[in-house]
């Protein structure tokens, strides 16, 4: 297939999130005959129910409602994630508010309040610790969510619906390919022919594997390889935001939706088995968990996710670990980046661009990692874990300066840039002092005191203006539903 044209199809083989979102956004965007085939013999992984901002654009694009999905999928709103017990001082990467006044590309806000060592959440929406989020009337204080991954599901096939997306309901059993790629689709109902296809079969990979992709593994540098899921029941309030707790051989995630909360343990099966970690949960919590999912997995990413006429997202093509809540937000990507080379069917550009997307969240995710706890064998086996050679080249620098724009290539679909990892790099203490301290004393007092003041401008500031302008989580979601 030399190029695509107006009417021509593509098919999507799979019904899950990625499946859902990718078909919706093919169809607002183009003129292509989209259709989608689901099983609903399969279920859905729902790995994790949290989202970047990345899906505001997804809803904008596709003009989505925010208060229907607000109400429709039970959601949540996620301003950070809480990071409890990775180091001696718990830390918030904050996605609305963190101090980065700016001397060129220098983060000169946050760099004087490390070396003063004022604790990393001061610098950040501190209120939201304490389930207190900003009351906006007309709109979400936040662009991103947490979900009920069901009904988020049964949400987004509805708007498919009403998109007038074709959905059919079969298993595929066979891919017949020919020279050009995939030929045929056998179902256990019918066959099916398209001019593309697109792969959201989850681990299985039903597609992309029967024209070669291979896997490439993340496992040297990223060691979690199995997690447990299981639900809790309603709070009182709710946090806006992920809390990951470190554990015994990995981490454990809390997010809350409306009416109850979803909840994990990934850890590395090499330290414990399913039934310890269930074990250390339950004496975790002090009460009994029953576990609704077991999956293993290698994190990783397909060396080639487009290849001729198929192309693999969601689970298919990639996945690192929920930490960060990065699979969502690259599905979105892709698609865009898909979108962009599926006419002139720049299928190398595409490839090049996925594999720097998934470089970036690799290097981000094994940063949180890089801690003093030592308290397990575990923890003490990742301070011997080799890093990728794209993050350790950055941490050279990053030992005595934080992150700046420059230290990222290609960023222009990178989930993670410089003030992400400038969050973790001052919640894990990573940087010297010293070296900070000296890029500092290059400028003008005069400057500097101008953003000290902002610095000091921007905290008082939000103490005063939280007393009458921010609300609990909970008693906005309550006006929230009601919007719609």
């Amino acid at each position: 297939m030399n190029r695509m044209l107006k009417n021509k199809s593509i098919t999507i083989v799979g019904g899950g999130t990625a499946g859902l979102v990718t078909a919706l956004l093919i169809k607002e965007r183009t003129s292509y005959n989209v259709k989608l085939i689901k099983s609903d013999k399969i279920g859905i992984i729902g790995v994790g129910e949290g989202s970047t901002e990345h899906w505001e654009d997804f809803m904008s694009v596709v003009r989505l409602n925010m208060w229907e999905m607000l109400k429709e999928t039970d959601a949540t709103l996620k301003l950070g994630i809480y990071f409890k017990d990775w180091t001696d001082k718990p830390y918030y990467h904050n996605v609305n508010h963190f101090i980065k006044n700016k001397i060129g590309q220098f983060p000169v806000g946050i760099s004087l309040n490390y070396v003063k060592g004022i604790e990393q959440i001061k610098c950040t929406d501190y209120y939201n610790i304490e389930n207190k989020i900003e009351y906006l009337k007309d709109k979400s204080p936040s662009r991103q969510f947490h979900f009920n991954t069901v009904k988020l599901n049964t949400w987004l096939l509805k708007k498919c619906g009403e998109r007038e997306i074709e959905v059919t309901d079969d298993e595929i059993l066979d891919v017949l390919i020919n020279e050009n790629g995939i030929d045929t689709l056998k179902g256990e109902k019918n066959n099916y022919k398209s001019d593309f296809y697109i792969d959201c079969t989850g681990f299985k990979r039903l597609l992309i594997s029967k024209l070669g992709a291979k896997w490439k593994s993340y496992s040297k540098y990223l060691k979690l390889n199995e997690a447990i899921a299981f639900p809790t029941g309603d709070t009182e309030n709710y946090t806006p935001f992920t809390t990951a707790t470190a554990m015994s051989s990995g981490w454990m995630w809390n997010i809350p939706v409306w009416g109850r909360h979803g909840n994990g343990y990934i850890f590395d099966n090499n330290f414990t088995t399913t039934e310890q970690a269930k074990l250390e949960v339950e004496t975790k919590l002090g009460h009994q968990i029953e576990i609704a999912k077991n999956i293993k997995f290698e994190p990783g990413a397909l060396d080639t996710p487009w290849i001729k006429n198929c192309m693999a997202t969601g689970l298919a093509a990639n996945f690192v670990e929920p930490l960060e809540a990065s699979s969502i937000a690259t599905t979105i990507n892709q698609t865009f980046i898909f979108l962009n080379h599926i006419t002139h069917n720049e299928i190398e550009k595409f490839n090049n661009k996925m594999t720097a997307i998934m470089e970036n969240i690799r290097d981000y995710v094994a940063l949180h990692y890089i801690v003093d706890r030592k308290d397990s064998e575990f923890w003490k086996n990742m301070k011997t874990v080799d890093l990728p050679d794209t993050l350790n080249e950055k941490l050279e620098l990053w030992k005595n300066r934080f992150a700046i724009g420059d230290d990222f290539k290609n960023p222009d679909f990178l989930l993670f840039r410089e003030d992400n990892f400038n969050h973790i790099l001052y919640g894990i203490n990573y940087c010297s002092k010293n070296g900070v301290q000296k890029t500092l004393d290059m400028y003008h007092d005069s400057l500097l005191s101008l953003c000290k003041g902002k610095n000091v401008e921007y905290s008082d500031n939000l103490d005063s203006y939280a007393k009458d302008n921010y609300i609990l989580h909970k008693k906005w979601l309550e006006k929230a539903r009601n919007v719609y």
